[in-house]
């Protein structure tokens, strides 16, 4: 195991089976990425309604989105890489509407474990800095994406 994953399921609606899968496919991802042991991050479940207020408060979107990630290692303007010799390295929070999960994966005509594997993958990458805002990042991450999600066998059909 390389990832220490923190769920809080604030729906408690999400299947048992479906946190396994999330772990499971985020510790292929971590090896994948060559993360070093012990790293942290956080998943949590909620509605449509509760990602609307964290997509209007942090990122002036009032809408419902399928994926939020906050990554702790971002730096802003002036701020300096702060390190604990023996600490754990903290990603930051992956933080998944279950509602959208659910409702993309109809309009994608895939199944609720594809949707939910994707976000939780493509919020990961997130957290790592990898963005897909211009096409040439777009390219590279999507590209991560679907290495990942085939070898984990939830590739698309």
């Amino acid at each position: 195991m390389i990832l220490t994953i923190d769920f809080t399921d604030e729906t408690n609606e999400v299947a048992k089976e479906h946190m396994e899968l999330v772990e499971q496919l985020l510790q292929q991802a971590a090896k994948i990425e060559n993360i070093e042991p012990e790293t942290e991050v956080s998943v949590t479940f909620v509605t449509n309604e509760a990602i609307q207020e964290i997509n209007r408060e942090y990122r002036d979107k009032d809408q419902p989105t399928d994926v939020i990630s906050f990554a702790l290692e971002e730096l802003g303007e002036g701020e300096i890489e702060v390190t604990f010799e023996g600490m754990p390295r903290i990603l930051g929070d992956i933080i998944i509407s279950t509602d959208r999960t659910k409702e993309q994966a109809q309009e994608y005509g895939h199944s609720f474990e594809r949707e939910l594997g994707f976000l939780a993958v493509h919020g990961f990458l997130h957290l790592l800095g990898y963005d897909h805002m211009v096409p040439e990042d777009e390219k590279i991450m999507f590209g991560k994406q679907d290495e990942i999600l085939q070898s984990f066998g939830l590739g698309r059909d």
